[in-house]
């Protein structure tokens, strides 16, 4: 078959439009069952499908984010298996290891990083901080991009790393639950199962620009009790590390100066404890150190290169 002849056929065929449809009519019908219906698995199909079949480059980008696309389900069903149905939520205690660790002193009290900032928290550091918080999964999925249209090897090697950081996240979610600060802010130590998600401190976020930013978002939280390690400290740590990596320079800082806001917004908001940023800072370290391991020593490098063909 003559070069011109092959190039003028298409690159799909019947066998891909069967196996795509069937996998995409398995992940709703399943989502279905797991955790009911939800606009954003259509959404998340469609998307999937218009890129898979669009283009030879849209193929190839929305095969190198598939490993995204996987860490967003594994997300969206833990709602189907809450951790706190596993074993015992922690509240008190981490709160009173926070304070003892970390309590600060003022007008005869002792209070959490978290109850002081509330007491003294202000307009301005309520925009920065929303605007820095927002930032957790779009600088992370934005840097993705980058790798992957400058260099498919590295990209492939941050997204794995991200992955496995969220992994290793997941697995201590179900060993530890811990509720996050705001929620003995409202409900004090005693467990309430099927607690809703809250924007807690972000909320003033969303009354400064009268527009429920942080409301919409957390509606879609998987679980409450999944404050230890905060994951979205561990986010930043990956970036900047791959960023400098990829000697980028200036744009490191910008990483640098993302990751300090969240870790500071997570606390000022009252989302996380310090205990649970120290947590994410360790769960990210721990990944990179261990991809970096899988990568020389296992079929993981094996794998990268076989998927840096795939999406070449």
């Amino acid at each position: 078959m003559s070069e011109h002849h092959r190039s003028n056929q298409p690159f799909y065929n019947t066998k891909d439009i069967i196996t795509i449809l069937m996998m995409s009519l398995f992940y709703l019908v399943l989502s279905y069952f797991l955790i009911g219906y939800h606009s954003n698995q259509v959404v998340l199909v469609l998307i999937f499908n218009t890129l898979y079949f669009s283009s030879v480059i849209t193929r190839k980008f929305i095969l190198g984010f598939s490993i995204f696309i996987v860490y967003w389900i594994l997300f969206d069903y833990m709602k189907a298996f809450p951790n706190y149905a596993y074993t015992n939520v922690h509240i008190a205690e981490l709160y009173h290891f926070e304070k003892h660790i970390f309590g600060i002193s003022t007008h005869g009290l002792l209070l959490t990083p978290n109850e002081f900032l509330r007491v003294h928290s202000s307009v301005v550091m309520d925009f920065i901080g929303g605007v820095f918080y927002l930032m957790w999964i779009p600088v992370p999925l934005a840097f993705a991009a980058y790798l992957f249209f400058t260099k498919k090897e590295l990209f492939l090697q941050f997204s794995l790393t991200f992955v496995l950081v969220n992994l290793i996240g997941f697995v201590i979610y179900y060993l530890y639950p811990a509720a996050p600060p705001w929620y003995v802010q409202y409900h004090g130590f005693t467990f309430i199962a099927h607690t809703h998600s809250n924007p807690a401190g972000l909320i003033r976020f969303d009354h400064l620009l009268n527009v429920p930013v942080f409301q919409s978002i957390y509606k879609q939280g998987s679980n409450v009790f999944a404050a230890m390690p905060s994951l979205h400290s561990s986010y930043p740590v990956i970036v900047v590390y791959y960023g400098l990596k990829n000697k980028m320079g200036a744009m490191n800082f910008v990483f640098g100066l993302v990751m300090v806001g969240i870790w500071f917004t997570a606390v000022y908001a009252s989302h996380h404890y310090v205990l649970d940023v120290i947590a994410g800072i360790s769960c990210a370290l721990t990944g990179i150190k261990l991809f970096n391991w899988l990568l020389k020593n296992t079929v993981v490098g094996t794998f990268v290169e076989k998927m840096r063909v795939v999406i070449a």
